[in-house]
């Protein structure tokens, strides 16, 4: 066993020196005091860099067929009352969507910003006594109440009992309300008032959507959408003026949850418009994206970058719908974010490199200084001698 231990004891690489041939200087001491605090910030710098996380990132393409898409948005328009704002949606595969009112929320708003009333968009219409039937006739006691739909019926039996089913019949034909006096259900709901009391009112419209995940484009106009053969058309109720003011301020849009620490590029953002009609389009690059958190929680979401145009009417040869738009288009190539944290092993190792390097450093420098010092006085002795 003798042999064992001496045979290991040759292959000590760190020689022991008898401490009474040790020779200790004041620069030595100095070169050490200072090492000592450089490795200490070394090693609070290295630990700092091991405690945050690192976030990778990584590009592949997207492979996910079909899907679909979560819009939430709050945009503000101080210039169009909520009565006649109305949000569209549509895409390439011709899937189209009218007058959105399922999850949209409005805020009506004075010139001040200050809020007047919030109500959730929705379809409906207020019971009135003796309204005109189809027929021509007043509503009379124990009768069934069937509106006229003014020549919109697609059947003989159909009925209009509120002024948007009228519209909604409306739209199927490609037709437009010119003059909503004319007609009883707007009239007894009071539409007409509504939309004068609300003149110089702003509103603030906020929701979601889902729609398909295709390339497509949701819109806010002031008026009401309808489609006549392959055209996009606007009924502006005939009670709005000439002239449209669609400034705005896109207070939220994100396609999906929101991410952590990322902001999207049309928050906060506003625009103010300064010649009347024309659309405001902006179009959008949506990048889907995974995103993993340091405790392994994942959304799918998606970011997106955007170019914007102004179109105004007096450059319109076609006289487009006044509005703002969004066209929105999906990029094949999906992100992929994670946050980590350094491998621990990375981390000792990195310590062990500071401590011996900075060590090995001042070692050399030390024996630079001693034997510097030692040549300089045997110099001065050999002056004396």
């Amino acid at each position: 066993m003798d042999k064992v231990y001496n045979k290991i004891r040759i292959l000590d690489a760190y020689p022991k020196i008898n401490e009474d041939f040790y020779s200790r200087t004041f620069s030595g001491g100095v070169i050490t005091l200072v090492s000592s605090i450089f490795i200490f910030v070394l090693f609070f710098s290295e630990l700092r860099l091991y405690l945050h996380t690192v976030t990778n990132t990584k590009l592949v393409v997207d492979t996910s067929r079909g899907g679909k898409l979560h819009i939430n948005f709050d945009v503000t328009f101080p210039a169009v009352p909520c009565t006649l704002l109305s949000l569209d949606a549509m895409d390439i595969s011709g899937e189209q969507h009218l007058d959105i009112r399922h999850d949209i929320f409005k805020k009506r708003i004075d010139s001040h910003g200050n809020v007047i009333e919030v109500r959730k968009d929705g379809i409906g219409a207020p019971k009135i006594e003796k309204p005109l039937q189809r027929h021509g006739g007043r509503l009379e006691h124990n009768e069934t109440y069937c509106g006229s739909c003014y020549g919109a019926e697609m059947s003989d039996d159909q009925c209009c009992n509120s002024c948007e089913e009228v519209r909604d019949a409306y739209q199927k034909r490609g037709w437009g309300m010119t003059n909503l006096e004319l007609i009883d259900q707007c009239k007894r709901e009071g539409f007409i008032q509504k939309v004068q009391d609300e003149m110089g009112e702003g509103c603030n419209i906020h929701g979601s959507l889902e729609v398909n995940k295709v390339a497509g484009n949701f819109h806010f106009v002031p008026g009401k959408s309808f489609h006549q053969s392959s055209f996009h058309l606007l009924d502006l109720l005939a009670l709005q003026t000439e002239s449209h003011n669609i400034s705005h301020k896109i207070n939220k849009l994100t396609f999906g949850d929101s991410i952590p620490r990322l902001v999207n590029p049309l928050d906060g953002v506003q625009w103010v418009q300064e010649t009347p009609n024309g659309a405001y389009q902006y179009f959008l690059k949506v990048v889907p994206t995974i995103y993993t958190d340091i405790r392994g929680r994942t959304i799918q979401s998606n970011q997106f970058s955007v170019t914007e145009h102004y179109k105004g009417a007096e450059a319109d040869r076609f006289r487009s719908i006044p509005g703002v738009f969004f066209f929105y288009d999906i990029n094949p190539i999906k992100v992929t974010v994670t946050e980590e944290h350094e491998p621990f092993l990375h981390f000792l190792t990195n310590i062990c490199a500071v401590v011996g390097g900075v060590f090995t450093v001042a070692g050399i420098v030390d024996s630079f200084v001693y034997h510097g010092q030692k040549a300089l006085r045997k110099r001065k002795m050999g002056k004396f001698s």
